[in-house]
């Protein structure tokens, strides 16, 4: 595919901004629509795929888990991806699991190898769950991925009542300023990202019960998420609880800010958010840092 294909002009602005679109080029190369062996062989080993889409009813972009034995992510043909099983009753894009033809974007991210893989394209429903036609297929550095040995399947584990709300409660408040990890997904032109942040405790802010904001760290120069928020602000994140299970999700606007000496800080505003306690039946061991995590600043 390479990289005048998956870059469009919000990519290409931040990317211009950075002084990155040379780089961006080389790293998109390593872009395709293909799913090989060794990415087949990795998915069959995971118990964790986090899926971004718009929700068909409301047009919301949210991030959502799904979990199960290793082999209910597969590959099932070189352009083809299948899952087995389904998001929890209630979850916001279960209508989007079950609307043939929804842009979808996924990521399968192992903390025990700190690797990780996105796939993104077009959804199928089946029988079994879903499938997804690949466009887009690949993998990212290890970077700021924190390392967990080990994970506990707990089919026993069943998902509490959702609450919902309109702002962060101090409870979550709390939740989000101590987790290491969240997910972001983004749409665009009828297309899906979802992405992995990652750092030490506090790199997450809640400036406000409203509003939720980071550093964005130096990654692989493609910029494939920012780039849709400069063109397109709808953004959904997703914190998980990797002891409980619980899982916090929220749907809103993100913008980012560009300071005078290159950093960038993104700000994300909250429209929705839905707590819901032992979502993922996985227990993961205790983390330990990735090096690549920058210190925590004011």
């Amino acid at each position: 595919m390479g990289a005048p294909g998956i870059y469009h002009e919000g990519s290409r602005a931040v990317q211009d901004r950075a002084g990155v679109r040379d780089l961006a080029d080389h790293v998109g190369r390593a872009v395709g629509d293909g799913i090989k062996p060794v990415a087949a062989a990795f998915l069959e080993l995971q118990p964790l795929l986090v899926l971004g889409a718009a929700a068909p009813d409301t047009g919301r972009v949210w991030a959502s888990p799904l979990a199960g034995r290793p082999g209910f992510v597969r590959a099932t043909g070189p352009h083809r991806m299948s899952v087995s099983g389904g998001l929890r009753p209630g979850d916001p894009l279960t209508r989007a699991l079950a609307t043939d033809g929804t842009p979808v974007a996924t990521i399968a991210l192992d903390p025990r190898t700190r690797r990780r893989m996105r796939l993104n394209g077009q959804l199928r429903p089946t029988e079994a769950g879903f499938a997804v036609a690949a466009d887009r297929v690949f993998a990212n550095c290890p970077k700021y991925i924190q390392r967990r040995e080990s994970y506990e399947l707990l089919p026993e584990r069943a998902a509490g009542t959702p609450t919902r709300g309109r702002e962060l409660t101090d409870a979550q408040r709390t939740f989000v300023a101590s987790a290491d990890t969240f997910f972001l997904a983004t749409a665009h032109d009828g297309h899906a990202e979802v992405s992995h942040r990652g750092g030490l405790p506090g790199f997450v802010r809640t400036d406000s019960a409203r509003e939720v904001s980071w550093q964005d760290y130096a990654g692989n120069a493609m910029f494939l998420t920012l780039g849709n928020l400069a063109v397109d602000p709808r953004a959904g994140l997703l914190f998980l609880d990797w002891t409980t299970g619980t899982t916090l999700q929220m749907t809103g606007e993100g913008r980012t800010e560009f300071t005078a000496d290159g950093e960038r800080r993104v700000r994300f505003t909250v429209s929705e958010v839905i707590e819901t306690p032992g979502a993922v039946p996985l227990r993961w061991s205790e983390p330990e840092p990735s090096p690549a995590n920058p210190p925590v600043t004011p």
